[in-house]
């Protein structure tokens, strides 16, 4: 009979959580689409998760903090939340909720701890929206526009106006680029609408009209006949490369700033989150957002770096095979790289060694680099072996790389994995650049010698950060608490 009345218990329980989850999904939606207030748990995505998910959500949050995350106060906080003015702003929900808990004095009373957690929100700057232009439609530009067109919300951010691209301009050529947005063999459907309109070349990506643009030459464009101005080109081309050839842009009617989604030479090259505050948006009109590799292993280098100190090291990325690899054998412009990429580990260079010193001149000289491509196609690994100056122990990093991974410059860079059985396919869809498995991590005797494993979608997580540079570029980022 006991045990029928424990059952009857945990049946209630799950009932009335799942209640409380539609209720937090419900409040999330609203805060979006009526405040342009965005709310994540611990830097994961909510918005448009169904109640399964927000509930795994929370436990993983109750794992990384090692206290209960619950759904209840979760539900409580956001209540709060919604009654308050606040500006547009993203807030991390499991923050506050572990915040909450932590602060014995606010126990019983949610409005005032709340109130008192977002009082800075009430000298937010006025955000002016900014029209950008996707010059390429690639694996980057296509995802880049998924995460544009998915947060919209009521556009006082970034606005996706028009994209570029080679070729003629057909139904049947818009179709194809339609298509290749609505779904995508490693990232799924698009959580969207995707129409075209051939008459105006352009496609209707949730009922939005964003302008398709044929042109071979970007200073021949003008992009004020499309209502488009002071715009950010985000070029995914890989096209120009330096400065000379990316300023081709700026002579284009309508132009206003440009943002390269690779390494760049004599511009600023920006890991969001590490430099970006060292170049101020207005002193400069072209900037680089590296590589997808730098974006993964510089956050993580800077967290050593600071905490214990970097003697010397060798970085190796375990990378996922790209566009310019060959499917089959065939002549290339490198060596190794001609071989079929679903077959073979090819070893390669990397830049990223040399890169990360752009944005940490500290470890200039200290550091080298090299690539083997593996044949999967997306999910990638970089592997950070390095001498330390401070003696050091795995639980010792563990708890450094958490601290980040919870609070500070880092938090958007930095996911911090409990998992024990991670793969490179768990990781795909991740939105930090830098996936730190804990349960990797290696110290050598003496405690100054330590390998760290570094997973990342190379084309997801590298997105996301492009996405956060072009709105720090662009004085679109809004008050954030998290």
């Amino acid at each position: 009979m006991d045990k029928i009345k424990s059952y009857e218990k945990e049946l209630a329980f799950q009932a009335d959580r799942r209640k409380a989850t539609t209720e937090f999904i419900k409040i999330i939606s609203d805060l979006w689409y009526d405040k342009a207030i965005e709310v994540v748990l611990f830097k994961n995505q909510v918005i448009d998760k169904n109640v399964s998910d927000i509930i795994n959500l929370h436990q993983y949050a109750g794992e990384f903090v090692q206290k209960p995350i619950s759904i209840f106060d979760s539900v409580e906080i956001l209540r709060t939340i919604n009654d308050m003015v606040l500006p547009p702003a993203k807030l991390d929900i499991g923050k506050l909720t572990y915040e909450y808990h932590a602060d014995n004095e606010s126990e019983n009373n949610v409005k005032a701890f709340v109130f008192n957690k977002l009082k800075g929100a009430d000298v937010a700057e006025e955000i002016k929206p900014k029209d950008v232009v996707l010059y390429g439609f690639g694996r980057i530009g296509r995802l880049v526009a998924r995460e544009l067109m998915s947060r919209t919300g009521k556009g006082n951010q970034m606005r996706l106006r028009a994209i570029v691209v080679r070729g003629e301009l057909n139904q049947e050529n818009l179709e194809k680029r339609a298509s290749l947005l609505r779904i995508d063999s490693i990232h799924g459907q698009f959580n969207g609408t995707v129409d075209i309109d051939a008459k105006n070349n352009a496609l209707i990506i949730n009922g939005t009209t964003v302008h398709i643009i044929n042109a071979s030459k970007p200073e021949d464009i003008d992009y004020t006949k499309y209502g488009i101005f002071n715009a950010l080109i985000i070029d995914n081309t890989g096209a120009f490369r330096d400065k000379e050839a990316l300023s081709r842009h700026l002579n284009a009617k309508g132009v206003a700033k440009v943002l390269l989604t690779a390494p760049g030479d004599g511009i600023p090259n920006i890991v969001h989150g590490v430099n970006h505050t060292e170049f101020n948006p207005s002193d400069y009109k072209i900037f680089s957002a590296a590589s997808c590799t730098t974006n993964a292993i510089t956050p993580i280098l800077k967290v050593i770096e600071d905490s214990l100190g970097i003697k010397k090291g060798h970085i190796e990325t375990i990378h996922a095979f790209t566009n310019d690899q060959n499917l089959v054998d065939n002549m290339h412009p490198k060596y190794r790289r001609g071989r079929a990429a679903t077959l073979n580990m090819v070893i390669t260079e990397t830049g990223a060694g040399k890169a990360v010193t752009k944005a940490l001149p500290a470890l200039k000289g200290k550091l080298t680099s090299n690539a083997i491509r593996v044949p999967v196609p997306n999910g990638s690994l970089a592997i950070l072996s390095l001498e330390v100056n401070a003696k050091t122990s795995v639980e010792g990093i563990n708890t450094i790389m958490k601290k980040y991974a919870l609070q500070g410059d880092l938090v958007e860079q930095i996911k911090y994995s409990l998992n024990h059985e991670l793969v490179s396919s768990d990781i795909v869809g991740t939105t930090a650049p830098s996936i730190y498995d804990s349960k990797a991590t290696l110290v050598a005797d003496g405690g100054k010698n330590i390998v760290l494993y570094i997973w990342y979608d190379n084309e997801y997580g590298y997105s996301h950060q492009v996405i956060r540079l072009a709105k720090y570029i662009s004085k679109v980022r809004r008050f954030t608490y998290y």
